[in-house]
């Protein structure tokens, strides 16, 4: 079940024996981690801050309590543990994760476990429109070989005294493609691409199952497969992530009070609200808006 993650705090801890490498869009963020990276203005394109590969071992530890940024990782070895609707879950080779931005972003290594996998973050640009849409998964299955290898691609031709323009385009656009099939997957039914769009302009909405299955033009069996297959939970629950998710955004970028927003996204009582949002998020509304600055480079 989730629960509370009260003891989590800001963590950048890599270990002696994990490696990784790192390409960022420029050279402004001067955090230990990144000295040193080949810079790629060219990931501006696609507000990239930075991407790369990385092979974790233990005691590798990484927490953003709350992330700007969409983050995209895909693993293609071993595996690790990532927070994921309010509790740790399983991410191994052949998954992916996309999480949104405003909320908690944890993961960490196992103990005598290597964990492979290449990472995509992006900034926050709020007048943009984001990598993560009301469809997308959160944890499912992708193979994510082709963005570690275009990845690697990239930074070596950054590094290189022959690097081309072109083919640094080709490199960044490869990348992007390969997040976009996860996030925006043309294999999605185009009724539930537009269903959950529909729930997330309004998530105040009295959803019900039976509601989501008639706007959905289908049995709620065959939705509740569908959801299932494809974003990897119920229709209900992916009603309660859009709901949180919108909650999160809202408690992050305005001084809305935490009564208004609980209505906003379909809840009359505040304290079923912020129990609620504690058990996807890890702590209250009101945690989540003083835990850290509205706005963080992680």
């Amino acid at each position: 079940m989730p629960g509370s993650h009260d003891h989590l705090s800001e963590t950048h801890i890599l270990g002696r024996r994990t490696r990784q490498v790192v390409v960022r869009v420029d050279e402004q963020d001067e955090r230990s981690w990144l000295k040193n990276t080949p810079a790629c203005p060219a990931l501006a394109q696609h507000r990239i801050a930075h991407l790369g590969v990385c092979e974790a071992h233990a005691p590798y530890c990484i927490v953003r309590m709350r992330q700007s940024g969409t983050y995209f990782m895909a693993c293609i070895g071993g595996e690790g543990r990532i927070l994921v609707d309010g509790r740790w879950q399983i991410c191994r080779a052949g998954m992916a994760c996309l999480l949104p931005p405003h909320l908690l972003n944890a993961f960490h290594a196992v103990p005598g476990k290597k964990w492979e996998f290449a990472w995509v973050r992006y900034q926050s640009v709020p007048e943009k429109r984001p990598i993560v849409m009301a469809g997308s998964p959160v944890l499912a299955k992708f193979d994510g070989t082709g963005l570690r290898l275009a990845a690697l691609g990239l930074a070596a031709e950054c590094e290189s005294a022959h690097s081309t323009p072109a083919a640094i385009h080709h490199w960044v656009e490869l990348i992007q493609g390969y997040v976009l099939q996860f996030a925006q997957p043309w294999q999605m039914d185009e009724r539930l691409s537009r269903l959950w769009e529909k729930v997330a302009e309004n998530p105040g909405a009295p959803w019900t199952a039976t509601r989501l299955a008639r706007d959905a033009n289908m049995s709620e069996e065959h939705l509740r497969r569908l959801t299932t297959t494809q974003l990897g939970r119920s229709p209900m629950r992916h009603v309660t992530w859009l709901r949180m998710r919108r909650a999160a955004e809202l408690l992050a970028t305005t001084d809305e009070k935490i009564e208004s927003i609980a209505r906003a996204v379909g809840h009359q009582n505040p304290f079923v609200f912020s129990t609620t949002f504690k058990k996807w998020i890890g702590w209250r509304p009101s945690e989540h808006r003083a835990k850290t600055p509205a706005r963080s480079q992680s």
